[in-house]
């Protein structure tokens, strides 16, 4: 079957210039959430991808110290930030895309299913006629296979669905970053059990991204430190992938894959944030809007999940 979208982001890698874009990596141990600032070297236009807003769980203060340091990391660089792209509708951390739009401007973005994963969560979360299901909450609505720019730089939008049913991935120049699909090698691949994610519809996307040119650079939205490293990275390759990832390396086979994959799945917990994190990440990153008194809540379904 022809696949138009992986054959552009194949040939706008092969035709980009090594090293482009220009990458600069924030990691939050509290969520081991990797954010990215990324622009082009020329025009000093960028993105942020995957930004995270710092969140207590146990006092319910929201505060900003890590959308704070890509503010600074953008200023001392002079950048011009047209993007707040989001990967997915994240389950372990909240979104500062609306602070840092505010900040720096930009539209946010995330992929056209994520209807699929508000009509899912807004009903868990009880969120009434007044929250629109139609992805409105975002300013742009990205389909598989569709094109933008970064200033010169070309990006093209893969649909990589199964963590969630509106993953997608943004090859831009040279780079993928591939939000929660995969992980590095030695840790493996994202889970499938919440609701709208199959094993069998990740493991079609990890082929689909492995199908992309051996050199082309990938980029995680977390990282784990799994037993035999002592420091985080997040940064790999498909060639590294292929070879060495410990779940979907070249030859697992689709059902070996899937049977580990539920397995696995069905006996991890609950990501700690993961009440919080949907119903503000559904919307966008906008908190929910104040009651009578002023103060804004967050909802805990009891026994939901």
């Amino acid at each position: 079957m022809s696949d138009s979208a992986l054959a552009t982001a194949t040939a706008q890698i092969a035709a980009a210039q090594a090293g482009v874009p220009v990458i600069k990596a924030f990691f939050d141990k509290d969520t081991n959430t990797v954010s990215y600032v990324v622009h082009d070297p020329e025009s000093l236009r960028g993105a942020v991808i995957d930004s995270v807003l710092d969140y207590d769980p146990a006092s319910g203060r929201t505060s900003f110290s890590s959308a704070d340091a890509i503010l600074a990391y953008v200023g001392e660089k002079e950048l011009a930030i047209d993007w707040m792209l989001e990967t997915h509708a994240h389950a372990d951390h909240l979104s500062a895309a609306p602070y840092l739009q505010q900040k720096l401007g930009g539209k946010i973005a995330i992929g056209a299913s994520i209807t699929l994963v508000q009509n899912v969560f807004g009903k868990l979360f009880n969120a009434g006629t007044e929250f629109e299901r139609d992805g409105s909450d975002f300013d742009v609505l990205f389909h598989d296979g569709d094109h933008f720019k970064i200033g010169a730089l070309d990006v093209t939008v893969l649909h990589v669905p199964g963590h969630t049913p509106a993953d997608i991935a943004y090859v831009i120049g040279d780079a993928a970053f591939v939000g929660d699909t995969m992980f590095m090698p030695d840790y493996g691949t994202a889970r499938c059990d919440f609701p709208g994610g199959d094993a069998r519809t990740l493991f079609r996307s990890l082929r689909r991204l492995l199908e992309l040119p051996a050199d082309t650079r990938l980029f995680m939205c977390h990282d784990y430190l799994p037993e035999g490293r002592d420091h985080f990275v997040w940064e790999t390759t498909v060639a590294e992938q292929r070879t060495h990832n410990v779940h979907a390396h070249d030859g697992i086979t689709e059902d070996g894959f899937v049977a580990m994959r539920e397995a696995r799945d069905a006996t991890l917990d609950m990501p700690r944030l993961i009440l919080p994190s949907v119903q503000v990440n559904m919307r966008a990153g906008h908190l929910p809007e104040p009651e009578d008194n002023g103060v804004r809540y967050l909802k805990i379904p009891l026994n939901a999940l």
